[in-house]
């Protein structure tokens, strides 16, 4: 399902859902699936990373992403969505944040509070859907 194209327009399908089949491409073109924890915003959604993940080198590369509702393994659990990632602004990693925390609320404390200080710096990254750009 990663090789072929998205079928929404919009972000929707993630709506109730806790995790997102985040693909992003390669030089070569292939697709690397990804499944990440979300947040929905302003009809984007946002996930935090470590800013020297490799999936943060491919999207500074090349934007094009494919986004949908999966489970906590990766297998998608809706239509994918083509879209365009970008790291957050600083100015708007509140409300990146934000988005997290309203989707995960505790349990996402809890699992930074014991995971998450590993020392790396961490970035947000910001998806909009095709359909969405302006």
């Amino acid at each position: 399902m990663a090789g072929k194209p998205g079928t929404s327009n919009d972000l929707d399908p993630l709506r109730g859902h806790k995790y997102c089949l985040l693909i992003s491409f390669r030089r070569s073109g292939e697709p690397v699936p990804t499944p990440v924890w979300f947040g929905l915003a302003g009809g984007r959604a946002y996930f935090n990373t470590r800013e020297r993940n490799a999936r943060v080198k491919r999207i500074r590369r090349n934007p094009h992403v494919r986004v949908g509702p999966c489970t906590f393994r990766g297998r998608p659990l809706g239509p994918l969505a083509e879209g365009s990632a970008r790291l957050v602004p600083p100015a708007k990693e509140e409300l990146a944040e934000g988005a997290l925390r309203s989707n995960y609320g505790l349990l996402r404390r809890a699992y930074y509070a014991t995971f998450g200080g590993r020392g790396e710096p961490t970035v947000y990254v910001e998806v909009a859907a095709a359909g969405a750009l302006v």
